[in-house]
Protein backbone atom coordinates (compact mmCIF):
# COMPACT_ATOMS: atom_id res chain seq x y z
CA UNK A 1 0.00 0.00 0.00
CA UNK A 2 2.87 2.78 0.87
CA UNK A 3 4.60 1.45 -2.27
CA UNK A 4 0.96 2.25 -4.28
CA UNK A 5 1.52 5.79 -2.15
CA UNK A 6 4.60 6.92 -3.55
CA UNK A 7 4.09 5.53 -6.75
CA UNK A 8 1.36 7.89 -7.11
CA UNK A 9 3.05 10.77 -5.51
CA UNK A 10 5.81 10.60 -7.85
CA UNK A 11 3.08 10.61 -11.13
CA UNK A 12 1.94 13.79 -9.74
CA UNK A 13 4.56 15.44 -8.51
CA UNK A 14 5.45 17.42 -11.85
CA UNK A 15 2.04 17.83 -12.26
CA UNK A 16 1.45 19.64 -8.90
CA UNK A 17 4.75 21.71 -9.42
CA UNK A 18 3.56 22.95 -12.77
CA UNK A 19 0.27 24.41 -11.40
CA UNK A 20 0.77 24.89 -7.93
CA UNK A 21 -2.66 23.89 -7.45
CA UNK A 22 -2.35 20.16 -5.91
CA UNK A 23 -1.60 19.52 -2.45
CA UNK A 24 -0.48 15.97 -1.44
CA UNK A 25 -1.48 14.84 1.53
CA UNK A 26 0.35 15.05 4.91
CA UNK A 27 0.69 13.19 8.35
CA UNK A 28 -0.53 17.01 9.46
CA UNK A 29 -4.10 14.66 8.40
CA UNK A 30 -3.77 13.42 11.86
CA UNK A 31 -3.81 16.51 13.85
CA UNK A 32 -7.10 18.36 13.14
CA UNK A 33 -8.10 21.63 14.67
CA UNK A 34 -9.35 21.67 18.22
CA UNK A 35 -13.02 22.33 17.98
CA UNK A 36 -14.00 22.39 21.48
CA UNK A 37 -12.63 22.73 24.76
CA UNK A 38 -9.14 23.42 23.90
CA UNK A 39 -6.45 23.70 26.05
CA UNK A 40 -7.62 21.31 28.84
CA UNK A 41 -7.94 18.01 29.41
CA UNK A 42 -10.88 17.23 27.76
CA UNK A 43 -9.77 18.72 24.96
CA UNK A 44 -11.44 17.78 21.52
CA UNK A 45 -11.09 17.57 17.90
CA UNK A 46 -12.34 15.69 14.80
CA UNK A 47 -11.15 12.19 15.53
CA UNK A 48 -11.53 12.44 19.12
CA UNK A 49 -15.43 13.00 17.94
CA UNK A 50 -15.39 10.69 15.57
CA UNK A 51 -14.33 7.97 18.69
CA UNK A 52 -17.06 9.17 20.87
CA UNK A 53 -19.76 9.26 17.79
CA UNK A 54 -18.79 5.25 17.18
CA UNK A 55 -19.12 4.61 20.75
CA UNK A 56 -22.00 6.03 21.07
CA UNK A 57 -23.62 4.41 18.00
CA UNK A 58 -22.20 0.80 18.98
CA UNK A 59 -23.84 1.09 22.60
CA UNK A 60 -26.88 1.88 20.39
CA UNK A 61 -26.93 -1.45 18.15
CA UNK A 62 -25.73 -3.17 21.12
CA UNK A 63 -29.00 -2.00 22.94
CA UNK A 64 -31.05 -2.70 19.44
CA UNK A 65 -29.14 -6.32 18.73
CA UNK A 66 -31.14 -7.14 22.55
CA UNK A 67 -34.03 -5.81 23.19
CA UNK A 68 -37.05 -5.75 21.20
CA UNK A 69 -37.73 -8.62 20.59
CA UNK A 70 -41.04 -9.74 19.10
CA UNK A 71 -43.34 -12.23 20.82
CA UNK A 72 -44.71 -14.84 18.48
CA UNK A 73 -48.40 -15.52 18.44
CA UNK A 74 -47.91 -19.03 17.72
CA UNK A 75 -45.68 -20.35 20.31
CA UNK A 76 -45.92 -16.95 22.79
CA UNK A 77 -42.17 -17.06 22.89
CA UNK A 78 -39.79 -13.84 22.16
CA UNK A 79 -37.52 -14.36 18.73
CA UNK A 80 -35.46 -12.10 17.24
CA UNK A 81 -35.96 -10.06 14.12
CA UNK A 82 -33.88 -10.02 11.40
CA UNK A 83 -31.92 -7.21 12.87
CA UNK A 84 -31.52 -8.89 16.10
CA UNK A 85 -30.58 -12.33 14.19
CA UNK A 86 -27.96 -10.12 12.37
CA UNK A 87 -26.53 -9.58 15.58
CA UNK A 88 -26.15 -13.02 16.89
CA UNK A 89 -24.09 -13.62 13.21
CA UNK A 90 -21.93 -11.36 14.03
CA UNK A 91 -21.27 -12.37 17.82
CA UNK A 92 -21.49 -15.73 17.33
CA UNK A 93 -18.78 -15.12 14.68
CA UNK A 94 -16.28 -13.48 17.82
CA UNK A 95 -17.62 -16.33 19.97
CA UNK A 96 -16.70 -19.40 17.72
CA UNK A 97 -14.46 -18.80 15.26
CA UNK A 98 -11.91 -16.72 17.33
CA UNK A 99 -12.81 -17.35 21.41
CA UNK A 100 -13.85 -20.91 21.39
CA UNK A 101 -11.59 -22.08 18.38
CA UNK A 102 -8.41 -20.55 20.54
CA UNK A 103 -9.60 -21.13 24.21
CA UNK A 104 -11.91 -23.63 23.99
CA UNK A 105 -15.73 -23.23 25.34
CA UNK A 106 -15.58 -22.90 28.78
CA UNK A 107 -12.11 -20.12 28.55
CA UNK A 108 -13.74 -18.62 25.66
CA UNK A 109 -16.79 -17.50 27.13
CA UNK A 110 -14.66 -16.10 30.72
CA UNK A 111 -12.90 -13.87 28.11
CA UNK A 112 -16.06 -13.03 25.34
CA UNK A 113 -16.83 -9.81 26.89
CA UNK A 114 -13.39 -8.12 26.03
CA UNK A 115 -12.86 -10.22 23.03
CA UNK A 116 -16.02 -8.81 21.69
CA UNK A 117 -15.57 -5.45 22.75
CA UNK A 118 -12.17 -5.35 21.05
CA UNK A 119 -13.31 -6.26 18.28
CA UNK A 120 -16.25 -4.36 16.98
CA UNK A 121 -14.40 -0.98 18.65
CA UNK A 122 -11.68 -1.87 16.45
CA UNK A 123 -14.02 -2.32 13.67
CA UNK A 124 -16.03 0.26 14.00
CA UNK A 125 -13.19 2.91 14.79
CA UNK A 126 -11.58 1.51 11.12
CA UNK A 127 -14.81 1.62 8.97
CA UNK A 128 -14.86 5.60 9.53
CA UNK A 129 -11.82 6.11 7.29
CA UNK A 130 -14.24 5.13 4.41
CA UNK A 131 -17.30 7.16 5.35
CA UNK A 132 -17.48 10.03 3.94
CA UNK A 133 -17.92 13.37 6.00
CA UNK A 134 -15.76 10.96 8.55
CA UNK A 135 -13.14 10.32 6.46
CA UNK A 136 -10.28 9.07 8.92
CA UNK A 137 -10.27 5.97 11.03
CA UNK A 138 -10.38 6.51 14.90
CA UNK A 139 -7.28 4.14 15.00
CA UNK A 140 -5.53 5.61 13.16
CA UNK A 141 -3.72 8.27 16.01
CA UNK A 142 -1.43 6.22 18.97
CA UNK A 143 -3.94 6.49 21.33
CA UNK A 144 -6.68 4.25 21.19
CA UNK A 145 -4.94 1.14 19.31
CA UNK A 146 -2.27 1.75 22.66
CA UNK A 147 -5.02 1.78 25.01
CA UNK A 148 -6.99 -1.61 23.06
CA UNK A 149 -3.04 -3.24 23.36
CA UNK A 150 -2.75 -2.28 26.91
CA UNK A 151 -6.13 -3.97 27.81
CA UNK A 152 -4.95 -7.01 25.90
CA UNK A 153 -1.59 -7.13 27.75
CA UNK A 154 -2.92 -6.93 31.02
CA UNK A 155 -5.42 -9.30 30.66
CA UNK A 156 -2.97 -11.88 28.93
CA UNK A 157 -0.77 -11.28 32.12
CA UNK A 158 -3.80 -12.18 34.41
CA UNK A 159 -4.87 -15.08 32.89
CA UNK A 160 -1.54 -16.41 33.35
CA UNK A 161 -0.90 -15.19 37.12
CA UNK A 162 -4.36 -16.81 37.72
CA UNK A 163 -3.76 -19.78 36.38
CA UNK A 164 0.26 -20.29 37.28
CA UNK A 165 0.78 -18.30 40.14
CA UNK A 166 4.26 -16.53 39.93
CA UNK A 167 5.22 -19.91 37.87
CA UNK A 168 3.74 -17.27 35.26
CA UNK A 169 6.23 -15.33 35.00
CA UNK A 170 8.86 -18.29 35.31
CA UNK A 171 8.33 -20.62 32.52
CA UNK A 172 7.85 -16.95 30.20
CA UNK A 173 11.03 -16.06 30.63
CA UNK A 174 12.93 -19.54 31.21
CA UNK A 175 11.05 -21.68 29.30
CA UNK A 176 11.21 -25.66 29.61
CA UNK A 177 13.94 -27.76 27.47
CA UNK A 178 16.79 -24.75 27.19
CA UNK A 179 19.59 -25.53 28.74
CA UNK A 180 20.50 -23.29 31.49
CA UNK A 181 23.72 -22.05 29.92
CA UNK A 182 21.84 -20.88 27.30
CA UNK A 183 19.36 -18.49 29.46
CA UNK A 184 21.52 -15.86 29.51
CA UNK A 185 20.79 -15.44 26.09
CA UNK A 186 17.16 -16.55 25.92
CA UNK A 187 15.60 -14.95 29.02
CA UNK A 188 16.16 -11.50 27.59
CA UNK A 189 14.77 -12.35 24.09
CA UNK A 190 11.67 -14.08 25.79
CA UNK A 191 11.40 -11.13 27.99
CA UNK A 192 11.19 -8.86 24.87
CA UNK A 193 8.65 -10.44 22.68
CA UNK A 194 6.51 -11.25 25.98
CA UNK A 195 6.05 -8.15 27.89
CA UNK A 196 7.72 -5.57 25.14
CA UNK A 197 6.83 -6.33 21.63
CA UNK A 198 3.76 -7.77 21.96
CA UNK A 199 1.58 -4.41 23.01
CA UNK A 200 4.03 -2.97 20.72
CA UNK A 201 2.84 -4.39 17.94
CA UNK A 202 -0.56 -5.17 18.57
CA UNK A 203 -1.05 -1.07 18.59
CA UNK A 204 1.51 -0.30 15.64
CA UNK A 205 0.54 -2.71 13.14
CA UNK A 206 -3.52 -1.28 13.95
CA UNK A 207 -2.00 2.39 14.07
CA UNK A 208 -0.26 2.21 10.41
CA UNK A 209 -2.45 -0.05 8.48
CA UNK A 210 -4.79 2.85 9.27
CA UNK A 211 -2.56 5.53 8.80
CA UNK A 212 -1.25 4.50 5.15
CA UNK A 213 -4.88 3.78 3.82
CA UNK A 214 -6.37 7.07 4.97
CA UNK A 215 -2.97 8.71 2.77
CA UNK A 216 -3.89 7.07 0.25
CA UNK A 217 -7.40 7.25 0.18
CA UNK A 218 -6.88 10.88 0.31
CA UNK A 219 -4.02 11.06 -2.07
CA UNK A 220 -6.57 9.59 -4.84
CA UNK A 221 -9.52 11.76 -4.32
CA UNK A 222 -7.30 14.94 -4.12
CA UNK A 223 -5.64 13.86 -7.05
CA UNK A 224 -9.26 13.24 -8.97
CA UNK A 225 -10.43 16.58 -7.91
CA UNK A 226 -7.43 18.47 -9.13
CA UNK A 227 -7.53 16.46 -12.70
CA UNK A 228 -10.89 17.44 -13.10
CA UNK A 229 -11.31 20.64 -11.83
CA UNK A 230 -7.83 22.69 -11.99
CA UNK A 231 -6.30 20.90 -14.75
CA UNK A 232 -6.30 21.39 -18.47
CA UNK A 233 -6.45 19.41 -21.79
CA UNK A 234 -5.21 16.05 -21.51
CA UNK A 235 -4.61 16.18 -17.80
CA UNK A 236 -8.51 16.19 -17.07
CA UNK A 237 -8.39 12.43 -18.79
CA UNK A 238 -5.99 11.25 -15.15
CA UNK A 239 -9.15 12.02 -13.10
CA UNK A 240 -10.73 8.79 -14.24
CA UNK A 241 -7.76 7.28 -13.52
CA UNK A 242 -7.19 8.14 -10.00
CA UNK A 243 -10.87 7.87 -8.98
CA UNK A 244 -10.86 4.17 -10.25
CA UNK A 245 -7.94 3.95 -8.00
CA UNK A 246 -9.73 5.49 -5.18
CA UNK A 247 -12.75 3.67 -5.65
CA UNK A 248 -10.95 0.30 -5.52
CA UNK A 249 -8.70 1.27 -2.61
CA UNK A 250 -12.13 2.24 -0.66
CA UNK A 251 -13.38 -1.50 -1.23
CA UNK A 252 -9.93 -2.96 -0.10
CA UNK A 253 -9.88 -0.17 3.04
CA UNK A 254 -13.39 -2.38 4.20
CA UNK A 255 -11.89 -5.48 3.49
CA UNK A 256 -8.30 -3.95 5.72
CA UNK A 257 -10.88 -2.79 8.27
CA UNK A 258 -12.67 -6.13 9.04
CA UNK A 259 -9.66 -8.09 8.74
CA UNK A 260 -7.54 -5.21 11.50
CA UNK A 261 -10.45 -6.10 13.80
CA UNK A 262 -10.00 -10.15 13.19
CA UNK A 263 -5.72 -9.46 13.59
CA UNK A 264 -6.26 -7.79 17.25
CA UNK A 265 -9.00 -9.93 18.30
CA UNK A 266 -6.92 -12.98 17.32
CA UNK A 267 -3.41 -12.40 18.41
CA UNK A 268 -5.31 -11.35 21.79
CA UNK A 269 -7.00 -14.70 22.28
CA UNK A 270 -3.59 -16.27 21.48
CA UNK A 271 -1.62 -14.15 23.84
CA UNK A 272 -4.56 -15.41 26.47
CA UNK A 273 -3.92 -18.91 24.99
CA UNK A 274 -0.56 -19.08 25.49
CA UNK A 275 -0.50 -17.86 29.26
CA UNK A 276 -3.00 -20.35 30.36
CA UNK A 277 -1.00 -23.08 28.32
CA UNK A 278 0.79 -25.69 30.76
CA UNK A 279 3.98 -24.78 28.66
CA UNK A 280 4.79 -21.78 26.83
Amino acid sequence: MLSSLTLLSAVLKPVAEGDGGFEAPTINEFYPEVVAFGGTPYELNRIMLIRLLVTGLLILVFWLWSNRFRKSTETGQFVPGRFQMFGEMALNFVRKSIAHEQLGEKDGDRFLPLLTTIFFIVLGMNITGIIPGLNIAGTSVIGLPLILALAAYVTFIYAGVKKHGIGFFKNSLFPAGVPAAFYILVTPIEFLSTFILRPVTLALRLMMNMIAGHLLLVLCFSATQYFFFNSEGIFKTFGAGTFTFGFVFTLFEMLVAFLQAYVFTLLTTVYIQLSLADEH
